[in-house]
């Protein structure tokens, strides 16, 4: 492998001057900058990334750390924030955690001996030691999606609660009243957060008395599709099934499709859902999801900027964007059988406009859920 000598002798310059071009500390004349230029590509040099970064005391690169690889909101972001970085001159070094504490401590670690200048964080939903971790590393970092009792860290996040309340608003202005709710894991903060969304629909529509009985209403799905169609077909086997899902996450809410699919339980007619995210594969379920969607362009975007305010020196108070949900409405979602009832037109013998013929056998079909 070329070293740094080899192009100073091939170019017929001193180290220093090589060393000048490759890193553009200082005015090289054109005839001599052409010289290394062409001897760099000759002999196939590269420079040595870590010794630059030892002199500059920086490496261009950033850290991200996410739970979850294979969930396609993640990986959008995760698209997001590379493009970005790339445009600004950054390396994206990227590490799945697999929402476990260990792990993320583990590249924590080794994410800071890389020398990264700045990391960008969604954090498992359990490790209490991250806040310590991170102060102790003292690199500049951004949290994505899930908050953290760092005051030193920024943070993005959507506004989960209002994406919550506006899944149930949409469900409850169908007509629908027992609307029941699949959540992620206990304790991942945006989850829980959808949830005290959904919980304040109900409340404020008079649809639960109290916390207890919205309670029975809730299941769980670990943010999965796996995690979405177990639950699922709990919900549809119980004793008297709701007739509309809020389901927390997209993924979760397409393993609850199939679950309907299998059961023979026909979406939306019977059973309307909305999930939670806009993944991109939301558009093209059967039927299309109904979902609340999170403004993952601005996220990802939004969460490299402040990093590199941060690691560029041109602010040091730590900042934090909530940024608000809104509601795309697909045909997952259905007007519960009472309403669609309630709004056939009554015939009359001495009518004979297309207005007065029969309802749909869908909508005079007897629901099997309540």
């Amino acid at each position: 492998m070329a070293t740094i000598k080899d192009v100073a002798l091939r170019a017929g310059v001193s180290v220093t001057t090589v060393s000048h071009v490759v890193n553009d500390t200082r005015h090289v004349s054109a005839k001599g900058r052409e010289r290394v230029e062409l001897a760099i590509r000759e002999l196939g040099y590269v420079p040595n990334a870590m010794a630059r970064s030892l002199k500059s005391n920086t490496t261009s690169t950033l850290g991200m750390l996410i739970p979850n690889s294979s969930n396609p909101y993640f990986a959008e972001i995760v698209r997001i924030v590379e493009d970005r970085c790339f445009g600004a001159g950054y390396t994206l070094v990227l590490c799945n955690t697999d929402d476990e504490p260990r792990r993320q401590s583990v590249y924590l670690q080794v994410l800071a001996e890389r020398r990264i200048d700045g990391l960008i964080v969604v954090s498992t939903g359990d490790d209490d030691s991250l806040v310590t971790q991170l102060q102790g590393l003292r690199i500049p970092t951004v949290l994505v999606d899930r908050e953290i009792a760092d005051p030193d860290c920024d943070l993005v996040e959507t506004a989960h609660m209002q994406g919550g309340l506006l899944a149930v608003r949409h469900l409850m202005s169908l007509g629908h009243k027992r609307i029941a709710c699949i959540g992620g894991p206990v304790g991942v903060m945006p989850s829980e957060q959808r949830i005290e969304g959904w919980r304040m629909a109900l409340a404020e529509n008079g649809a639960t008395p109290d916390i207890a009985k919205a309670d029975t209403l809730l299941w769980r799905g670990g943010f999965t599709s796996q995690g979405g169609y177990e639950a699922m077909h709990a919900i549809l086997r119980t004793e008297q099934p709701p007739s509309a899902v809020f389901v927390c996450n997209d993924l979760m809410a397409i393993g609850a499709l199939r679950a309907a699919h299998e059961s023979g339980v026909h979406v939306p007619d019977e059973l309307s859902i909305v999930g939670f995210d806009d993944i991109e594969l939301s558009a093209y379920t059967s039927p299309p999801l109904t979902t609340v969607a999170q403004p993952k362009e601005r996220i990802g975007a939004l969460a490299v900027d402040m990093l590199l305010e941060r690691v560029g020196g041109k602010r040091r108070d730590a900042r934090k964007v909530v940024l608000q949900p809104e509601l795309r409405v697909r045909a997952s979602t259905a007007r519960h059988a009472s309403f669609r009832e309630a709004a056939a037109p009554v015939s009359s013998p001495s009518s004979s406009s297309p207005a007065s013929d029969a309802v749909p056998s869908t909508a005079n079909r007897k629901s099997r859920i309540s």
